[in-house]
């Protein structure tokens, strides 16, 4: 690779142009995949990660004669959670399943063309099931992560590998669960593991070989590196300054995994990564703010310096992460993020520098602080509320406890959300639930869970955890809601039909009246729908699609909530629905 950065983008796109076929992805068109019906290119259907459509044909008025087109069964006993969303382009559809496998499917028929399953190691440690959440498309190729932390690059006609790259060591907690993003022709990456210590972390390769531009730690006090086209790693900054929000030594296994993976915005050039929580989590180990976790951190794609960071829990003691979504919109004539967070307030932060702008609970129930100080950015917190230093303890060896809300598996996890610049809200799928959580005694051992608390989830409401809520980032004002039994833990997406769809663990796909929150439309597809739905133009017909299969952190995390669900099946398999003729 190339130092200077002007030049290694020109490199890069000269040697992609040189390369590229008719149906080859181009950077050109993944910056107007959001607004081109015909094929959905990148995770979030757009760079922006705002998951709307301009598609009308499929509307309030003609959504009841929605029906299946076909469905495709991933088959094999490796069910688990399918947290994927599809890819469409060239006739084809690449969807990722559990266990790290991928699948090429017919667009006309729903015909299998190939399928990669990835050979994995014994001692994977993914702490949230052994989910994929989606792929790649760059050039002929298509890209996604692995459980044992690779990257892997196939031939989309063919399916054969044509490069892969090692990111990390499985063996000390490193995995990969999200969709890479391409921005400026560069492939960006994140890693998970943050239960186990790892330290978190931005990626720059060149999407075409696999090789290395930069990384960039999320973790302050580590050193930054870009490389040069030998492979030679050369210094490019320590993040933040060493020691000054990480007294100690626990900075150098301090968590802070990007393990959503990340949005671009073309007009601010910057590329948003969510960090997830400082390890451990016992917070009295850690004094400080602990940059830069639970935090959306801005980084130039071209330098893979931060331009700035926001940290939405400092110094978190509650698992609270930072890790979703930063999804980029215009109000009032300027450009600014929004981001549910799992600790139960949505911010609302200028895309350029990362001043908040807004902050607003989007939850019923928040206990560990009162609000967002919104001249400082900082939490107003309830002392009382954070669990207790267990050297403090009758025994040394248990904190005492706290109740806190939301539980740790956050107003929001994995799930995402919706923008529509048609109705200007967002679409949210919240949960309301609680725990009890103590503070334990912790040391690190790499490749062991690096917790330090114990907790016990349950329900907050007795008719309801899940809600679907639409959001004005401009008044926090929940305009309409849609309680759920279960928690809702698949992601959404809004049309400019008016539409917004989403699905529930109890196997239902259902769309609603954006405006109103209205049930127009559901579809049972025989298990827990944990996954974003996709539409596209085909033909002249408008296509949706979504994938189907329970799991995820609920059942393995969820206490008396995964009690409360251990009814639902196991699935493996993508629906695909049009309209009836006629």
């Amino acid at each position: 690779m190339i130092v200077n950065g002007k030049l290694l983008g020109i490199l890069i796109g000269m040697t992609a142009a040189t390369s590229l076929q008719a149906a080859d992805v181009t950077s050109a068109m993944l910056a107007n995949t959001a607004k081109d019906p015909s094929s959905v290119l990148s995770f979030g259907i757009g760079s922006e990660g705002q998951r709307y459509s301009p598609l009308t044909q499929i509307n309030t008025k003609t959504v009841g004669k929605l029906i299946p087109a076909w469905s495709f069964s991933f088959g094999g006993e490796k069910q688990r959670g399918q947290e994927s969303q599809p890819l469409i382009h060239n006739g084809k559809m690449f969807v990722t399943g559990s266990y790290s496998r991928i699948f090429a499917i017919d667009l006309k028929n729903g015909a299998k063309l190939w399928k990669y399953e990835h050979r994995l190691p014994d001692g994977i440690m993914p702490c949230c099931d052994v989910v994929n959440r989606g792929a790649a498309l760059y050039g002929n190729l298509v890209i996604f992560g692995t459980l044992d932390a690779q990257l892997v690059a196939l031939d989309q006609d063919t399916g054969k590998v044509v490069w892969k790259e090692k990111v990390d060591d499985y063996a000390a907690g490193y995995s990969m669960t999200s969709a890479p993003l391409i921005a400026k022709g560069l492939l960006l990456t994140g890693v998970s593991g943050g239960e186990f210590g790892i330290v978190g972390r931005v990626e720059a390769r060149d999407p075409m070989t696999g090789q290395l531009v930069w990384t960039r730690p999320t973790v302050e006090g580590h050193m930054g590196y870009k490389y040069d086209k030998a492979g030679k790693a050369i210094e490019n900054g320590i993040s933040g300054t060493t020691n000054k929000s990480w007294p100690g030594e626990l900075w150098k296994t301090g968590g802070a995994a990007t393990w959503m993976g990340g949005t671009y915005d073309n007009s601010t050039g910057l590329a948003y990564f969510g960090t997830g929580n400082p390890a451990p989590w016992n917070s009295h180990l850690r004094p400080g703010d602990n940059l830069f976790s639970s935090s959306t951190v801005a980084l130039d794609v071209t330098t893979g310096q931060i331009k700035w960071a926001y940290q939405n829990t400092p110094n978190d003691a509650w698992d609270f992460d930072g890790a979703n979504e930063f999804v980029t919109f215009d109000m009032d004539g300027k450009r600014y993020g929004g981001k549910a967070d799992r600790n139960g307030f949505f911010y609302v932060i200028d895309a350029k520098d990362g001043k908040l702008q807004n902050a607003f609970p989007f939850v019923k129930k928040i206990t560990w602080a009162t609000s967002i100080d919104l001249k400082t950015g900082r939490p107003n917190f309830v002392a009382a509320n954070r669990p207790g230093d267990p050297t403090k303890g009758a025994d040394g060896k248990k904190g005492s406890t706290v109740f806190s809300a939301p539980a740790f598996l956050g107003a929001k996890n994995q799930m995402p959300m919706a923008y529509s610049p048609q109705t200007k809200l967002f679409y949210v799928p919240a949960n309301e639930w609680g725990m009890d959580i103590w503070n334990e005694p912790i040391s690190y051992k790499k490749g062991g869970a690096f917790l330090g608390a114990g907790f016990t989830i349950r329900p907050i409401f007795d008719d309801y955890i899940g809600a679907m809520r639409a959001v004005d980032p401009k008044t926090g004002k929940i305009v309409w809601e849609i309680k759920n039994n279960a928690p809702l833990w698949g992601g959404v997406m809004s049309t400019a039909g008016g539409l917004v769809f989403y699905g529930t663990p109890e196997g239902y796909l259902k769309a609603v009246d954006a405006k109103n929150g209205k049930e127009l439309w559901k579809f049972q597809t025989g298990s827990g729908v944990v996954a974003p739905p996709v539409t596209w133009l085909e033909g002249g017909t408008q296509y949706v699609a979504v994938v189907s299969g329970w799991g995820g952190a609920v059942p393995l995390w969820g206490g008396e909530v995964a009690k409360k669900v251990s009814f639902l099946e196991q699935g493996g398999s993508v629906w695909v629905f049009k309209l009836i003729k006629g």
